[in-house]
Order: structure tokens, then sequence, then C-alpha cells
């Protein structure tokens, strides 16, 4: 397995960030996406007293990064968990509350490095997408069975993708003949169905339909939707939160969970804001940073990144 090929998006950056959180003796780090463990990795060596605990969906990353991390032995607590389960798993693992939270949003480069996987669209693969296979409909099954304004929607909401009716109504035409199994096969039909402008734009055409069908599956949105909240909640005072998004719905999320920590909730007027009504957040970053040149010129995947920081400057009041 070339570790060059997984290189850690803006991983520095990210370490920097959460470095003030993480002086503390006893600290606890939590990268709620593991994926090959490169983060992971970099956290546990740069910060030697700190301990981990790290989540996957994906029973194949928490194998490989098991073998990476073994080194740092008792250091590394490694969980089969979808990230909005963090407040499950702190609480089985007994620690109320953590010094530092890593999102890095990224599908792990190993899936979209498998092809038997179907999450890429550059070669031909079984249409399944599913990041814990063990559990849920795969992307054939989606194609196939859902209603065509459903899938409209999904283009459109999850794939941004502006050509979503002529696509789903070539998908509903074909699926009548026979259902999809296989990447290929959508691939051609996205080329066909897409006018000739819409083609020479913004990479492979089927990129965005790959994404929307990738969202949908794994319910990525939904999840994190509720994940954002429950991290911000699960960092102490004097924590941090980094996260890595690669598109603009995740990126908006995030941005609207972070404004609202960082924003005062006191009714407009009052001459002193009592201190439930004061900020839980202080934004670390302004607006989102992006990867510099040199590292997409190394890294194509970091390309799209971006990256959003805060931290936790008091409890919440029930």
């Amino acid at each position: 397995m070339g570790q060059s090929r997984h290189v850690p998006v803006m991983l520095q950056r990210c370490l920097d960030l959460l470095a003030p959180a993480l002086q503390r003796p006893g600290a606890v780090v939590v990268d709620c996406t593991l994926g090959l463990g490169g983060h992971s990795e970099a956290l546990l060596t740069r910060f030697p007293e700190v301990r981990l605990v790290a989540l996957d969906r994906d029973k194949e990353a928490l194998r490989l990064s098991g073998e990476r991390l073994a080194p740092f032995g008792e250091r590394a607590t490694l969980v089969h968990a979808v990230y909005d389960e963090l407040p499950d798993v702190l609480e089985r693992l007994g620690i109320a509350h953590v010094q530092a939270v890593l999102f890095d949003l990224g599908v792990s480069s190993m899936q979209l490095d498998e092809a038997d996987r179907g999450f890429a669209y550059a070669q031909d693969a079984p249409l399944d997408m599913r990041m814990d296979q063990t559990t849920g409909i795969s992307a054939a099954e989606v194609l196939n069975t859902y209603p065509p304004g459903e899938l409209v929607r999904i283009l459109r909401a999850y794939g941004e993708e502006k050509q979503a009716k002529r696509i789903v109504s070539a998908i509903v035409r074909e699926r009548d003949k026979e259902p999809f199994t296989n990447s290929a096969r959508l691939v051609e039909l996205i080329r066909s169905a897409l006018p000739q402008a819409a083609m020479r734009t913004g990479g492979n055409p089927a990129k965005r339909t790959f994404q929307a069908l990738r969202i949908e599956v794994n319910g990525e949105l939904s999840v994190l939707e509720r994940a954002i909240p429950a991290a911000v909640e699960a960092i102490g005072v004097g924590g941090r939160i980094a996260v890595l998004s690669y598109h603009s719905l995740e990126d908006r999320l995030v941005k609207q969970v972070f404004a609202a920590g960082a924003a005062t909730t006191a009714p407009p007027g009052l001459p002193v804001v009592p201190e439930r009504y004061q900020p839980r957040l202080k934004l670390l970053t302004r607006g989102a940073e992006l990867p510099t040149e040199e590292e997409i010129a190394e890294n194509r995947r970091a390309a799209p990144a971006r990256l959003r920081g805060a931290e936790r400057i008091r409890e919440s009041i029930e």
C-alpha cells in the first residue's frame, strides 16, 4: 500500500490549530474520521502525552490503520462507529470531556482507490458506495428503485448537478430495460445524456452524480448535522475542533454550527449580556482556510479542501 499517495490534507495546519489544546498532560484527542490513520499517526507523534480515540465506520480502514498505529500501543483506542455516535463512544470509554476533535470529511483515500467498492468513476466497478458494507442499501439499489422525483432531488441537493432532470430521465429509461449494476454503464449514460457545453466544464461529467449517490447511500449530511454539534458539546473549555470539508454543502453545515456557537443569543438591547447568552465558541479561522498551491500540486485531493476551526470558551449553561 503506497503511503506516499495517502498524504493527509492540510496536516500541518490541523496540528497547529489543535496544538494549544493538546499541551496539557492526559489530553484526549478524537479523530472522527480515522481512514488510513495519517492524521492520527501525526497527532500521536507530535503530542507524546496525548491519548487518541479514533472512529471509522469502515472495518477495512480500522484494520489497516490499526496496523499503522500499533506502535503507539495503549495510547490509541480505535472504535467501529459512525461519527455521530461520538457521545455514546465517549460515554462507554468513561470520558467526560475531550480536549480536541478533528474531522476530515474527504472520503478516505483508500475507498476512492479501491475499485471493487464502486466509489470511483474512473474505472468499472459494482455500484456499491457503502462505507460500511455490513449495512444499508447500495448505490445500485438507489438508482434502480428510487422514484424519478427523488433521484432528481438527490442529484440537485447533493451533487449540485444542474442537468439532474436530463440525467434522471436517461437513468429511468435505461433501468426499465435492465437494472444498473456497474459504474461504467452509468458514466457512459451520463456522458450521452449531457449537452456538449456541460461536458466541457469541471472535470469528469459523472463526478457530481457519483458524489450525490455517495452522500445518499451513506446518509453523510444527516450524520454530519448531528455529529458537529455533538463534537462541540464533547469539548471542554479551552478545547478545540478542526473540520476539513470538501464540498460546499459540508462546509456550509460546519459554518452554521460554528457561527451559532460564536454568536451571542441575548435579546437585543440588554445593557449587560448575562453569561448564559454569551458565545460558547471562538472562531479560529477567518472564513474557511484553503490549502496552499504547493500542497495542491503535491496532493490533488487537497484542491477542494476547506478548513474551519473553533475553540470552546465557556460551558453550556442549560
